[in-house]
């Protein structure tokens, strides 16, 4: 089987992750840091803001099952790429909303999905998503990998992370794991 990896920031790591793990064709979900100054950074490094760390979400998937179009159109609709540096109440440049490719086919399909949507005026705002190469990667703590699945009653969790996957399931349906 043929992969492909996507890297993706929207908001809290735990909440797209939330999401993806239960998308049919990605085969492994992993949250971590990306795109900022600092090498291996800690949670508690990135949540300062200083670090220019995105807390981001690496996905390996499978292209015969699921197209990276496939893949953003879930990204667009489960977080607002509208808002600068926020996702809800979380604030920072660790929230931005971005997409970090690591092949220049997957750059193209995120601009042409990204241009057709402002076009289409799709969010009645502009979309400020950003679209570079991946840089700067490094996993997350143990403890954030598949955190809502570990967590499902933790506050958080119920409050964000649970009506995005209820979103992600009514909406694509047809894209859930059995």
């Amino acid at each position: 089987m043929t992969t492909e990896t996507i890297t993706l920031g929207g908001g809290c790591f735990w909440c797209t992750e939330a999401v993806y793990v239960k998308v049919r064709g990605v085969i492994d979900v992993e949250s971590g840091y990306s795109n900022g100054q600092e090498a291996r950074p800690s949670y508690e490094d990135v949540c300062t803001g200083r670090t220019g760390c995105n807390e981001v979400v690496k996905l390996v998937y499978d292209p015969a099952e699921i197209t990276l179009g496939e893949i953003l159109e879930i990204f667009f609709v489960i977080h607002d790429p509208t808002t600068l540096n926020r996702q809800g109440n979380d604030a920072g440049t660790q929230y931005r909303s971005g997409i970090y490719y690591s092949t220049p086919e997957q750059k193209q399909v995120a601009d042409d999905m990204i241009r057709q949507m402002s076009q289409d005026k799709l969010f009645g705002q502009a979309i400020v998503t950003e679209v570079l190469p991946l840089a700067n990667y490094w996993p997350a703590e143990d403890y954030h990998q598949d955190f809502f699945e570990k967590n499902p009653y933790q506050g958080y969790c119920m409050a964000v992370a649970a009506p995005k996957v209820e979103k992600f399931r009514k909406t694509f349906a047809a894209r859930v794991k059995a």
